[in-house]
């Protein structure tokens, strides 16, 4: 058949090899192990830990201010004292004011 499509031409044959090998190539990038999906989950998740770890990093440092702040003697242990386990010095009287009417905030 002159003119017409034969697989036995050398052209025909090269061309289907390399439309397989091409085809193969793409689903490798659309479906296969690295594909453009799992890049992007992975860049999002990238993102996720980066995140966390800045947030990690600032509560390091807010201890580390507060270590620090503690080294300075006993009046930052004190303030501590006083202020997050409510301890009062020997000779002081506490007092607790409490509101008489109820918590209407809804």
């Amino acid at each position: 058949m002159p003119g017409g499509f034969s697989l036995r031409s050398p052209t025909t044959r090269l061309t289907l090899v390399l439309v397989v090998i091409l085809l193969g190539l793409q689903m490798r990038v659309w479906f296969g192990e690295g594909s453009l999906e799992e890049v992007t989950a992975l860049s999002r998740r990238i993102e996720q830990q980066q995140s966390h770890i800045e947030a990690l990093e600032k509560r390091n440092q807010q201890l580390l201010n507060e270590v620090e702040y503690l080294k300075q003697g006993t009046r930052g242990i004190e303030h501590m004292a006083r202020s997050e386990l409510g301890m009062i010095k020997k000779g002081e009287t506490f007092y607790m004011v409490v509101d008489d009417k109820p918590d209407t905030h809804e």
